[in-house]
């Protein structure tokens, strides 16, 4: 049986049309549930309990960008996550750095590191509350270190 080269063309394109339509869906739902999970959730409101971090973001607008499925900073499993969020304001961008645990107990998330690093090289500890610009240290999150900067400076409240 011979099949016409229109009805072919046809059907290459319904196809390229529904994969296409399945790709983008299945990546709109795993960036929702990301950015609906405990411990992603637990990253953005330490940084917006930050006055440092937002004052140096120039928020708000505070805009909050799509975590990057294919980044080797981006780990999740049954009971770590570490992720790194792309951030922006009116002055600047940035990372931040994250890295949570569950409690297998209470099945709870908390937040273990939170690191806003901005693009001029400025890096935060949300957690400390301390700015960095100088001295390089390794941050242990569990199975990935994140090198950033850091002084001894405390941020006075």
């Amino acid at each position: 049986m011979r099949v016409s080269t229109s009805h072919l063309q046809q059907l290459a394109i319904f196809t390229t049309v529904l994969t296409g339509g399945g790709v983008g869906t299945m990546y709109y739902l795993l960036q929702k549930k990301f950015t609906g999970s405990d411990w992603h959730r637990l990253a953005m409101q330490k940084l917006e309990a930050c006055p440092t971090a937002l004052e140096s973001l120039g928020v708000p607008p505070l805009k909050v960008y799509n975590i990057h499925l294919t980044d080797r900073h981006n780990r999740v499993d049954q009971d770590t996550a570490q992720i790194k969020i792309h951030v922006s304001g009116s002055k600047t961008g940035g990372c931040l750095y994250t890295s949570s645990i569950r409690d297998s107990n209470t099945n709870r998330w908390s937040l273990e590191q939170a690191v806003l690093s901005l693009r001029e090289g400025q890096t935060i500890n949300l957690l400390s509350q301390t700015q960095a610009t100088e001295h390089t240290q390794e941050l242990d999150t569990g199975h990935l270190s994140f090198t950033t900067q850091y002084t001894n400076e405390k941020n006075q409240s």
